[in-house]
């Protein structure tokens, strides 16, 4: 009987040990075996359990590179410029006015931004020239939050009417006034504006004014709401209009600006260009009509423009 125990004891043993080692065996295959993968049931076949990289947002789309282009087209009622209007000539009927204004802005980073444009008006009731101006302009921006500084030379060309030309250094100080009230958007925007006449006139122009941008969202509306007003000191000629009195306050401004985004729209990309329909409506007032024929008048007029 004791040799049958031992013997049965024996088997025991190897029978436990065959058991432990496959055991073993099979813990040490399943370590080296890749873990299986399980799918979440809604995701399609081969799809990362990681949201993929999204595609630049329509607002961050825009042209981000060194050059910017702003180009304008624009039929007024009048051409009134610094209060003067251009398009009122005795004895004739007024026509609406063509302005084309293009602008190339220079990207330089944290540096100043130089720019260079045109303006021109062509205006067919003119008894000269219907091309009756022609602006160039250069300059740079540089914005030192909450301040933007923007400075350059204009210079007036007058076809046929040449002794009229002139030119003049400008500088405009805006305040970023969303510092203040603790917005996303400047509130007012408030700036001074100086131009010095170095040419003609040996005068110069000042002008202060503020502007509110009313953003409707999810429309492609901005209201831009805008008021101003003229200070000159020795200029005694703009364009063909000369001057009574020479120094005083002489016009102020104020007006609605109203921007529709075709973008919106037609559900095009930003990241090809800014198109938009502008709506323009302004009152203009002479303080003192002896201080450079400042008119008083209610003009407008629409146009498109497009910025990359």
């Amino acid at each position: 009987m004791g040799v049958s125990m031992r013997m049965t004891r024996s088997r025991w043993t190897w029978q436990a040990a065959w058991v432990i080692v496959a055991f073993a065996a099979m813990i040490a295959g399943a370590a080296q075996a890749e873990p299986p993968l399980y799918k979440l049931s809604l995701l399609p076949d081969d799809e990362s359990v990681y949201a993929p990289p999204t595609a630049p947002r329509e607002d961050q789309g825009i042209n981000q590179g060194g050059v910017n282009l702003d180009l304008k087209f624009t039929y007024f009622s009048d051409y009134i410029y610094r209060g003067v209007n251009h398009t009122k000539f005795p004895g004739r009927s007024s026509k609406t006015d063509l302005q084309v204004e293009g602008t190339v802005y220079f990207n330089t980073g944290k540096l100043p931004h130089p720019f260079i444009g045109v303006f021109t008006n062509v205006y067919n009731s003119d008894p000269v020239s219907r091309f009756q101006e022609i602006r160039p302009y250069a300059g740079f921006e540089w914005t030192l939050r909450p301040f933007t500084i923007d400075a350059g030379v204009n210079s007036y060309i007058y076809p046929e009417r040449e002794k009229f030309n002139t030119s003049e250094a400008f500088a405009k100080l805006t305040f970023d006034d969303s510092i203040l009230f603790r917005t996303e958007r400047p509130i007012f925007s408030p700036y001074v504006y100086g131009a010095y006449d170095y040419t003609l006139n040996n005068g110069t122009y000042a002008e202060a004014g503020i502007k509110h941008d009313f953003v409707i969202e999810d429309t492609g509306l901005t209201l831009t709401f805008f008021g101003d007003i003229a200070y000159i000191n020795g200029i005694r000629q703009v364009f063909i209009f000369t001057n009574a009195k020479r120094t005083g306050l002489q016009h102020y401004d104020v007006g609605l600006i109203a921007s529709y985004s075709l973008n919106n729209l037609f559900k095009f990309s930003r990241r090809y260009g800014d198109v938009s329909l502008n709506g323009y409506l302004n009152y203009t007032d002479g303080i003192n009509r002896s201080v450079l024929h400042a008119d008083t008048k209610i003009w407008g007029g629409f146009g498109i423009q497009f910025k990359y």
